[in-house]
Formats: C-alpha cells, sequence, structure tokens
C-alpha cells in the first residue's frame, strides 16, 4: 500500500537529477546557471514555464543533465501547490530531487513551489490502479529533500491510496462484508478492537440501517472500530458504506447508477483517515462506526411511506428510497453520541445538491461549531485540500416535519437539499456535540496532476492536519 515514488536522500543510492521549479519570470535566470547545451535544447524547445510544462535537458554527453518544470504565472488557472503531482508519470526512469534553491528567485509575496507539498503531490499522483489490468511499472523515484519528512508524507499517501482503492473496487467485489474486512484489516495492524453488529442484533440495535440493507442478499451490518488510550479526547468517525445504491424502489435511471459503486466513498474516506491517525500515533481515543449496506431492490426492500423507530427514538417517515445514506448515517450517529465523544465527524457521498451547488472538486462542510470550522479552514487551506461551508439554515428545520412520523427523512421542498440533508443529520446528534458533516464526492471525473480520475480521498488530508494541530503528537 506504502508508495515506493518517494525516497529518503538514504534509500537513493547516489545523485539524483535536478528538477527546476520555474515561472516565465524566473526560467531565463534558472537556465543561466545550467549548461550551454540545456540552454540552447530550451530555447528550441519554446520552453516558457506554463502551468505544468516539463523539459527533460540534455547535459553535454547527450544524457540526462535536468529536467525544468512550469509553475504557470501567478494568475494561471492551472497554478497549485499540487501541480508536481504531474512529473509522477510525466518523467523518465530514474531518481529526481527537487532543486529549492531556485525558491529563492521567486518573489516574495509569490512562493508558488512548496517543497513539501511538492513532494506529496509527487506521492499522490504515482498512485495507480491495478487490481484488475496491468499498468506500466512506476519508473521515477523521487528523493526527498532533508528537510522533507518522509515518513509523514508515506503515511498521508498511505491512507489515501487505501480510500481510492476501496472506491475504485466494483460493487461485484466489494460488498458490506469485504468493506467491513478493510476496517478489521486495518484494526489488525493497529492493534484496534474490532466487532461486526448483524442480523437480529442489528435490525434490533439500528434498524434504519437494517430498513435499507434488507432487500439486498449481502446482509447489512455495521462495522466497529475502538483504537487508542481510552483517557484521551474521544473522536468519532462515521462513513457512509453504501456499496451500492440502485436508488431502491424509487429506481435510479442507468445513468444514474453509473458511479454507484463509489457511494462507499464516506466509509473509505474514515478508514483512510483513520489509518494516518493510528499510524501517526496521534494522543487520541478513536472511534470509526461503518454502516455498511447494499440498497438493492426486492420484495424486502422498504418503501415510501414506511416508518420506523431510529436507534434515537424519533420516528422516520420514508420520503424517497433513494435518500438512503441519511438513514445509516443517522443509527451510526445516535450510537456514536451517546458516549459523548469530543469531536464526532460524518463523511458522505449524501447528494447531488452539493455537486450543483460546488461542483466535484470542493467539499461541502456542515457544522454549528465556528471554532472547529475554522481550524478544519486552516487546514484546508494549507493543504490544498479543498473545503467549503454551507449553512446549517435553522429555519429549513421545520421542512423535515411529518404528519405522520416525527420527521420525515427528505424535505418538503425542491430547494437546499444539501443543508436538508445534513439537518436531518443533526436531528442524531446532541446539541452539545462538536459535530461536522462532509459531504464529498468521492470521484475525481478527470484527471489531475496529484490524482488520476476515479475514485477520490476527499478532506481526509485537512482533517488529519487538524486534528494534528489539535491534539499534537503522542
Amino acid at each position: 500500500m506504502v508508495t515506493d515514488a518517494i525516497l529518503s536522500p538514504g534509500e537513493a543510492g547516489g545523485p539524483a537529477i535536478p528538477v527546476h521549479p520555474v515561472t516565465p519570470d524566473t526560467v531565463a535566470r534558472v537556465l543561466e546557471t545550467l549548461p550551454e547545451t540545456a540552454r540552447t535544447y530550451a530555447g528550441i524547445m519554446g520552453f516558457t514555464a506554463e502551468a505544468g510544462q516539463t523539459l527533460c535537458l540534455p547535459g553535454d554527453t547527450g544524457s540526462l543533465a535536468a529536467v525544468l518544470f512550469g509553475l504557470g504565472s501567478a494568475n494561471a488557472p492551472a497554478r497549485s501547490p499540487l501541480l508536481p503531482g504531474k512529473l509522477a508519470k510525466a518523467l523518465p526512469a530514474g531518481n529526481f530531487r527537487f532543486d529549492e534553491g531556485t525558491q529563492g528567485l521567486f518573489d516574495a509575496d509569490d512562493q508558488p513551489f512548496d517543497p513539501r507539498l511538492a513532494t506529496l503531490a509527487f506521492a499522490l499522483g504515482a498512485y495507480r490502479f491495478d487490481a484488475y489490468k496491468k499498468v506500466p511499472p512506476l519508473r521515477s523515484h523521487l528523493v526527498a529533500g532533508p528537510q522533507i519528512d518522509t515518513e509523514e508524507i508515506r503515511r498521508i499517501t498511505d491512507g489515501v491510496y487505501r480510500a481510492r482503492d476501496l472506491i475504485n473496487r466494483p460493487a461485484n467485489d466489494l460488498g458490506p462484508a469485504e468493506l467491513a474486512g478493510a476496517v478489521e484489516s486495518l484494526a489488525s495492524v493497529h492493534g484496534a478492537k474490532f466487532h461486526t453488529v448483524t442480523g437480529a442484533d442489528l435490525e434490533t440495535e439500528y434498524p434504519l440501517v437494517h430498513a435499507v440493507g434488507a432487500a439486498s442478499d449481502r446482509a447489512p451490518l455495521l462495522a466497529d472500530m475502538t483504537w487508542g488510550d481510552p483517557a484521551h479526547p474521544k473522536i468519532t468517525l462515521v462513513g457512509k458504506g453504501v456499496v451500492f445504491d440502485t436508488g431502491g424502489l424509487d429506481l435510479k435511471p442507468a445513468a444514474g447508477m453509473a458511479l454507484m459503486k463509489k457511494d462507499m466513498g464516506g466509509a473509505a474516506a474514515t478508514i483512510g483517515l483513520a489509518s494516518m491517525i493510528m499510524d501517526a500515533g496521534l494522543p487520541v481515543r478513536l472511534r470509526v462506526l461503518i454502516p455498511a449496506v447494499e440498497n438493492a431492490v426486492s420484495g424486502r426492500a422498504f418503501r415510501p411511506g414506511d416508518i420506523f423507530k431510529s436507534r434515537k427514538g424519533l420516528t422516520v417517515e420514508i420520503g424517497n428510497t433513494d435518500a438512503e445514506g441519511r438513514l445509516v448515517l443517522a443509527d451510526a450517529l445516535a450510537r456514536a453520541d451517546e458516549e459523548a465523544p469530543d469531536l464526532l465527524v460524518s463523511m458522505a457521498t449524501l447528494t447531488g445538491a452539493a455537486r450543483v451547488a460546488v461542483g466535484p472538486d470542493l467539499v461541502p462542510l456542515f457544522s454549528h461549531d465556528d471554532g472547529f470550522v475554522a481550524d478544519i479552514l486552516a487546514s484546508a487551506e494549507a493543504q490544498y485540500d479543498p473545503v467549503w461551508r454551507l449553512p446549517l439554515w435553522r429555519p429549513y428545520d421545520k421542512w423535515l416535519d411529518s404528519k405522520v412520523a416525527d420527521l420525515s427523512h427528505i424535505g418538503g421542498k425542491a430547494f437546499a437539499g444539501a443543508s436538508i440533508a445534513a439537518l436531518f443529520l443533526n436531528r442524531f446528534v446532541d446539541a452539545g456535540t462538536t459535530y461536522a458533516h462532509f459531504d464529498i464526492y468521492g470521484w475525481a471525473p478527470e484527471a489531475r496532476p496529484w490524482a488520476p480520475a476515479g475514485g477520490d480521498a476527499q478532506a481526509i488530508r485537512s482533517l488529519f492536519d487538524c486534528l494534528s494541530r489539535r491534539y499534537g503528537k503522542a
């Protein structure tokens, strides 16, 4: 699982080829430091340091002497601290290193190159999903600078890879039991406690989880993992584990089902984040709850208009069976909240409304705790792992009213779908709990320098940074 794209200086076994990060304003000064052959070649090739532009420079003997990598101009839309991730698959075979001496050429108010984020981006960009198809082996390796914590880079990369791998697996190979197995495997690595709730116990203790998963031949369950010293601050992560979503009796069209293997993206993200937390040894008592179900169609399927009593005791009227994610989260959140954690986080591929609002790249965040929101937004900006706050607008809470139950699980209006879903979840968490919900997409529609198209582990780098800052190292 751990990437071999990043080497520490001691692992390199020899000199590495320098990669010069340059902008249109600094490229000429960098070229002045290079041999005439390289300068001439760059001129012939018309290198202008546009964002992502890469040029391998020959030395006097014809061998590869250096690489120029364009960071783009200050206002270039493609400029990003993670842009160097493109190099992982663009460079030829060999060991490379970033020439950080070029940083001194940048203006004080324009520092487009961050060595740590560039190294992390290279590691993230090296990801390949090869479980079902052979892909070319990785040929290039980046030798990290002496100030880079390579163990931290590998820790974060491992968590992201773990989540991506789970999301990319097709549903025929990843049912509720296999998703729970991924949690159990992680627990065994770190000495965590693990158990599942299934069958009649699930129906009794987590009736909404059971109702959503009852139609599938692959039985629903709740996976529960705990790790760390009980005396430490309690952090609980709840991830939506819908391994495939047909929409239930409110059946999705074929196009709507095409990517529904990713509907367990919230669970995958929490598993990836948990691996980072445990590997780092953060001084927290961690709990991970994953309600794992398949929303299928059969004679056992739950129906629009059904009413179920939730774990919290609230009766819930079903408005649409394609809004199943908030139901399984509700029972898991109620269980999490019973032990009053210091921080409760849910992650889910929950609403199309979130995508309409902010698109696939930004992750909507909902929380009443302004202090936590400030912390996570600061981490999101520092890690270039974007999060965007959307409102828990209390006047909309009445849209969840039902004439026949304590509440409906969908709003009675066509507006504010992401906020309504978050307000529903908030009904299952005590008002005194610091609770944050992340409505992730879990998928990259197109390749980016730091990630191929496919499963995407959103917001977990931000969360790990935020938790590390809040709780420190052990």
